[in-house]
């Protein structure tokens, strides 16, 4: 990766058959060239991942002490700790933040690695929008160190650091198994990303080793304002709303497990309105342990993710990437998130508080 070559402005042109004049005014937006020329010069750049000579000498001599952070929402609490832990944990190292985001948009993506490559950039730590692995293929061509964090890209060979999101599902869903439930439905994000599709798969694993079955409408979709702009926060209107429609069903399940707390918040009221109370009726855990799970009423039981720990892992693994060394660390590394008990799943304890509602509160992953 560090030791690719670099293609310069007179490979361009010799592929073209241009001078290297041409070449320059082209890509730097200079009058004079046919929009034709610079279509096709523009379309030469990006194929063999061209940057301009001062960002690759910047990278050749280590010289750009800042570092991309690419993340999809902003608004997610668990982001806005992990952007938090990575400033942190870089600014030790005499590096500052570049921070993007992509709002789960290709192009946006695209434009986020046309940044990086002008910013000139001393290396990456990316959330990939997990369309296509193409736009961070070009980082790799002009040797830019990238780690990915939290979404994989498995095709790349990037080092990647992440939540271990199956075994939050797994646990989620073994704690309600253990607390008596043997109907559980999921409510999950309407969105095609791996962190999603881990922790159903979580679920599934539990379901399948307590030997209870998962039956069609198990797993109900949430279709969030996301779809509109990523960067807008969850919506518990929208959970809300689908909650309702499993309130009509014949046969209500034992337990709830939501995708993130915000879910659990239109879970409750959907449930208060129906005269249904947390966990006599229902039992519910939420996912992400965001601030106020400790506060509702009766406090949620939920899953803390290791944002804090993730974001280290993430800037050590890229300035080992920058220094081109390999440390004994493995390539993928996946952190385990903690249950957190709280009421929402203790009947023992219904209407009492108990201690482990005073667990201080944690983040959510997407």
């Amino acid at each position: 990766m560090a030791g690719a070559r670099r293609h310069t402005l007179r490979d361009i042109a010799a592929a073209l058959n241009l001078s290297v004049n041409t070449v320059s005014r082209a890509l730097s937006g200079k009058d004079g060239i046919g929009e034709k020329t610079r279509a096709r010069v523009r379309a030469e750049a990006e194929r063999v991942g061209y940057v301009p000579n001062s960002v690759a000498r910047s990278l050749v001599l280590g010289s750009a002490m800042t570092f991309g952070l690419v993340i999809t929402n902003p608004s997610n609490p668990f982001y806005a700790q992990l952007i938090s832990s990575i400033e942190l944990r870089a600014r030790t190292h005499g590096y500052s933040l570049l921070l993007m985001v992509t709002d789960e948009s290709e192009e946006n993506e695209t434009r986020a690695v046309e940044s990086l490559l002008r910013s000139s950039v001393g290396g990456s730590i990316v959330v990939p929008v997990q369309a296509s692995a193409d736009p961070w293929r070009r980082l790799s061509t002009v040797g830019v160190p990238t780690v990915l964090l939290n979404r994989d890209l498995p095709d790349l060979g990037y080092r990647f650091v992440g939540t271990d999101n199956e075994l939050g599902g797994y646990r989620a869903t073994e704690h309600a198994i253990s607390r008596g439930a043997r109907s559980i439905v999921v409510l999950e994000e309407d969105l095609p990303i791996t962190t999603i599709a881990d922790r159903i798969a979580g679920f599934r694993r539990a379901m399948a080793e307590a030997g209870l079955s998962v039956p069609r409408g198990s797993i109900m979709r949430v279709p969030t304002r996301r779809h509109e702009q990523a960067a807008l926060p969850w919506q518990p209107q929208q959970a809300y709303q689908v909650a309702r429609r499993m309130l009509r069903r014949a046969r209500l399940p034992d337990a709830v497990v939501v995708g993130n707390d915000y879910f659990a918040l239109g879970l409750y009221r959907a449930l208060e309105e129906r005269g249904l109370k947390v966990p006599d009726d229902m039992m519910v855990i939420g996912y992400g342990d965001h601030p106020y799970s400790a506060f509702l009423s009766p406090p949620l039981t939920t899953v803390r993710l290791p944002a804090e720990e993730v974001g280290d892992i993430a800037v050590d693994l890229l300035l080992e990437e920058i220094a081109g060394g390999r440390s004994a660390r493995p390539l993928k590394q996946l952190i385990a998130p903690t249950l957190v008990e709280r009421e929402s799943t203790d009947r023992t304890t219904s209407g009492r508080t108990s201690s482990a509602a005073k667990n201080d509160s944690g983040m959510t992953s997407r």
